[in-house]
């Protein structure tokens, strides 16, 4: 089940993530939603060991070294990169 620190989290980088979620995959997946927030944002994301920023330059560089099949997935890190405070360069580094 997602704690508040989670849900936070992602609505603060990807505010409606939740409901474009279930808007989107509800009916068929059931749960999804709460999954998807749970595991991201407070299993991965709000973990202690990295700050925040460390983990997205990770993400990105992950998803770079994937492909052109992460592009939806590489769009939304690269958005909230920003938002947790890296600059277009320090996401430009990571994803090259």
């Amino acid at each position: 089940m997602t704690t508040s620190n989670g849900a936070q989290l992602a609505d603060a980088l990807n505010p409606g993530v939740r409901d474009v979620l279930k808007e989107r995959y509800g009916d068929l997946l059931p749960g999804m939603a709460d999954t998807v927030i749970d595991m991201a944002y407070e299993r991965f994301y709000a973990r202690p060991g990295l700050d925040l920023k460390s983990r997205y330059i990770a993400t990105i560089a992950a998803l770079s070294a994937m492909g052109a099949q992460t592009a939806p997935q590489l769009w939304i890190n690269i958005q909230a990169e920003l938002k947790v405070g890296l600059s277009e360069t320090e996401v430009a580094e990571a994803s090259w």
